[in-house]
């Protein structure tokens, strides 16, 4: 195609010379409109990406992250916009915390995708660092700074590698000491949800499952604590805030009748939720994200608006509506300074992630990054439609659908349904590179948020609850009709693909549908839940028991498994994972891989060596979307 398209801009060059100026009816740039040229894989998977990491408190100094390099690194911003690198890890950064005062930092950063980061202190002027802690096996999260800089809060499995307990340490000696969680009393998946004003207290969060939490408000000094929530069922308490008074916290939460998460109240020492019922917010969706400004001025919310995410401000005192930028996809950050100015970023389904900055007092919106596509024209992306169809029970399922460019309605063309991960994950449509490749070369693509998926309430999340996992399945099969249906494809042109829990779904779907579709690519997915249970990470077992059924019930753990049923694939399988997913074990691959093998059927793989749960290296997206697009190419054309 390359070559098609050098030598039909040769011959308008041939063609202008011998004509002379008589043939300037032919303009140049025209003949570059017309021509259909569609660059490799690879140089979409170059286009660039910028996301906000910290923001200092005088609005000087802007930090962000990119994988401009090859993998994600932070950069700051120079007062003359150009981004200063401050890190170059070969596997990149897992995070990146400011301290209070901006003089310096922390990040986090693992290797081989194995998610146990290790804790560097930073200066986040040059860039300077120092590795601040040496452990192995272990993973490390929710870093907070002190408020006097000195001293960072995070959680840690360090004790028994299963429980992760809330430790204290002091960034010049490095010495730590356990301030929240014991194996007797509180245990599993705690985590630093907040800091008080005065640095004496913190609000730890205890998480029971994906879809279960608690709240303790902890006295540091002395270990004390007292629990705040009290409730029945399944709910989610998120993004609290204690206010200066030592007594009101702001949070989300969706212990109400529609389970839908909405701005909240709670007041220590009293654990009836208090929600406020306003026009701040649409009652119909749920917030996302919410946080407060370092002086307790502005709340923002992020809101989840049937996949699209919108940002509002309101002051916190008076209650007052502030005006929100005028930016139409999914906004996220939300950090602010002292000018009551706000980072956000923003990404739509055919603009790459940049960071941009809104100034609500002057209604002032910048863009302060600029995500380079790479010599592409992204003019030629496509937006999708938002659509519902209806599964076997009457369920209303939505679903994203794309259409190539110049698509003509009722025509059959190659398609891919693509199954989200979690499974609580939720489809939403940012820019992804390797679905605007498959646009242009004309693929469709349906996105279906299927029963379990977040964003539409506690009573939508919980339909695919263990017994119910194969009810999910029956969301994607309806999927499928829905589309041949409708005249969109055919069986012989419809293909699945999806990641983690996703690929668990295509694996679950190519078993019980053996003849519904073409081609299935199965990424890091579980096929024996016995077996991932078993192996997965012991700080995991138990909040994947919660959603999937407990080892103590095998015969069921047999029943969804499709490991139990390969013997029914007949659908051509790319497998691809990861060798120190700590997630997913990469033993899931290889039975499904020689289960498939054994009975005749056709498999296909590609195991990453320096890989954890997906592909985090540039060269290696590379190579697995190479793969990808070649394996769809040769099944659904």
């Amino acid at each position: 195609m390359r070559t098609r398209w050098a030598i039909a801009l040769l011959l308008c060059g041939l063609s202008a010379a011998a004509t002379g100026p008589a043939a300037s009816a032919t303009d140049p740039k025209s003949s570059l409109e017309r021509e259909e040229y569609i660059p490799d894989i690879a140089t979409f998977l170059n286009i660039g990406q910028a996301s906000p990491a910290g923001y200092s408190w005088d609005g000087e100094d802007i930090y962000f992250t990119s994988s401009m390099s090859g993998a994600s690194q932070v950069y700051r911003l120079t007062p003359a916009g150009w981004p200063y690198l401050l890190t170059a890890f070969e596997d990149g950064i897992d995070f990146f915390v400011l301290s209070f005062e901006g003089e310096l930092a922390i990040v986090g950063a693992s290797e081989g995708g194995s998610e146990q980061s290790q804790l560097y202190l930073m200066d986040p002027t040059t860039g300077r660092l120092r590795q601040i802690t040496h452990l192995e096996d272990v993973q490390i999260g929710s870093v907070v700074w002190s408020r006097d800089d000195r001293s960072i809060f995070y959680r840690s499995n360090e004790e028994n590698r299963r429980d992760f307990f809330i430790y204290e340490m002091d960034v010049v000696s490095g010495k730590h000491r356990k301030v929240f969680g014991d194996t007797a009393g509180v245990r599993g998946f705690s985590y630093i949800a907040d800091i008080s004003q005065d640095g004496s207290k913190l609000i730890v969060g205890n998480a029971t499952s994906n879809v279960n939490n608690d709240l303790y408000l902890l006295d540091v000094a002395s270990g004390r604590y007292q629990k705040l929530t009290e409730d029945e069922g399944d709910v989610v308490y998120a993004a609290p805030t204690l206010m200066p008074d030592g007594r009101t916290i702001w949070l989300t939460c969706n212990d109400n009748p529609d389970g839908i998460s909405r701005l909240a109240r709670l007041t220590v020492g009293n654990p009836e939720v208090e929600f406020v019922d306003d026009d701040w917010v649409d009652p119909r969706w749920e917030i996302d994200g919410l946080g407060l400004s370092r002086d307790y001025r502005f709340m923002v919310a992020f809101v989840n608006e049937d996949g699209y995410v919108r940002m509002r401000i309101r002051e916190v005192e008076s209650g007052r509506t502030v005006p929100s930028p005028p930016l139409e996809g999914i906004l996220g950050g939300g950090y602010t300074d002292r000018h009551g100015r706000v980072l956000i970023s923003f990404v739509g389904p055919t603009r790459a992630p940049d960071v941009w900055r809104w100034d609500p007092v002057r209604d002032e919106l910048t863009q302060l990054t600029f995500s380079s596509y790479a010599g592409i024209d992204r003019t030629l992306f496509q937006d999708p439609a938002l659509i519902h169809y209806e599964s076997f029970d009457g369920l209303e399922v939505p679903a994203f659908l794309y259409l190539p460019p110049g698509y003509r309605e009722g025509t059959r063309i190659p398609f891919i349904i693509n199954a989200h991960g979690g499974p609580e994950g939720q489809f939403q449509p940012y820019f992804q590179r390797n679905i605007q490749y498959l646009l242009l070369n004309g693929y469709g693509l349906l996105a279906p948020n299927i029963r379990g998926s977040s964003g539409y309430g506690r009573e939508y999340l919980s339909l695919d609850d263990y017994k119910k996992r194969k009810d999910s399945l029956k969301d994607y099969k309806a999927a499928a009709d829905w589309l041949i249906d409708n005249g969109y494809t055919s069986r012989d042109q419809l293909g699945i693909r999806g990641g983690s829990y996703g690929g668990y779904v295509v694996l679950g779907m190519i078993t019980e549908y053996p003849d519904l579709f073409a081609a299935a690519v199965d990424e890091v997915g579980i096929a024996n839940f016995k077996t991932f249970l078993e192996n997965t990470s012991d700080y995991r077992r138990a909040l994947r028991e919660a959603e999937y059924g407990p080892l103590s019930d095998p015969e069921f753990l047999t029943s969804i498994s499709p490991i139990h049923k390969a013997d029914q694939i007949r659908t051509p399988l790319l497998v691809v994972h990861g060798e120190n997913d700590p997630r997913v074990p990469v033993d899931e691959a290889r039975q499904i891989l020689a289960a498939v093998i054994a009975n005749g059927g056709e498999a296909d793989s590609l195991i990453f060596s320096d890989e954890g749960h997906g592909s985090g290296k540039r060269v290696n997206i590379i190579r697995e979307y190479r793969k990808q697009v070649a394996f769809f190419g040769r099944h659904l054309r």
